[in-house]
């Protein structure tokens, strides 16, 4: 087998895939940390620190109630993380479930499966959560069911097509002779096999989940106060661009930092895919 060029200079652990994994393990882990501790209090507020510039005992300032905006961000990208990570463990299960059952399986199932995600992608996805938030209301589990409702789609799609190409292949019908049972077909012996088509997909659901979930919590859709939200931040610091611009710089590059990092990763993966088949 011969093997593409960008493979070989870079291997399995491609610059791509290694800068991707360092940027979203250390946000990852922050993120988790932030869950359970941060160095201060995410919701005292100390008239006295107010719009403290960013210092040691302070290292992203504080907001206009004086509170520590890198606490805040700790347990704002807790919270993002693990909403997104909700969405597309959501999102991703029920699209894998549909796009296997449709793409291997075809028939009416697949023409319904088919019509209702052309219908859903009719509509724009930020209207559509709006939509689906308007009628469950706001709060954390509304948002990832309705983030999880709209990202169902891209991913059966992405699926299903994979099934298609692969129910055909001379290994399944070998398979199929051998009296192998569908489910076993499905879920052992094609399933394993989208993976490295599915993981890219994965890294940019998540990306699509955390711009999705910081945008809806900006418009106040997302999460409530008290819990910190990174859009919400930015949401209050856009009235202090001036006097205070570390308000709003230190939720805005968080969120910079993790969705590069998720591109990165999932171009890493990509490429190695590319490398490993080439």
């Amino acid at each position: 087998m011969i093997r593409s060029k960008e493979g070989m200079s870079n291997g399995k652990w491609n610059k791509y895939f290694v800068a991707g994994l360092v940027m979203t393990g250390f946000a990852i882990v922050l993120g988790i940390v932030g869950i359970f501790w941060t160095p201060y209090s995410t919701t005292e507020m100390s008239a006295a620190e107010k719009f403290a510039g960013p210092s040691l005992g302070h290292l992203f300032g504080t907001d206009n109630f004086g509170r520590d905006i890198f606490s805040r961000v700790m347990q704002g990208l807790g919270t993002t993380i693990s909403i997104s990570s909700l969405v597309v463990l959501f999102s991703g299960s029920v699209g894998i479930l549909l796009g296997a059952v449709t793409g291997y399986f075809g028939g009416l199932l697949d023409e319904a499966v088919m019509r209702v995600t052309d219908a859903l992608n009719g509509f724009p996805s930020i209207l559509l959560t709006l939509v689906i938030i308007s009628v469950l209301g706001s709060g954390k589990q509304n948002v990832i069911i309705s983030l999880g409702l709209v990202f169902v789609p891209s991913y059966v799609r992405i699926v299903r097509s994979e099934f298609i190409r692969l129910r055909d292949m001379d290994y399944i019908r070998r398979a199929r002779l051998m009296g192998v049972g569908k489910l076993r077909i499905l879920f052992v012996h094609i399933l394993p096999n989208i993976f490295s088509v599915f993981w890219v997909s994965v890294m940019i659901g998540f990306n699509n989940a955390i711009l999705a979930e910081s945008g809806m919590s900006y418009l106040g859709i997302g999460v409530q106060p008290p819990d910190a939200s990174l859009g919400k931040m930015l949401s209050d610091a856009q009235g202090y661009l001036q006097s205070a611009p570390w308000y709003a710089l230190a939720p805005g590059l968080t969120i910079v930092w993790v969705v590069l990092g998720f591109s990165l990763f999932g171009e890493g993966i990509r490429r190695w895919s590319v490398s490993r088949n080439g």
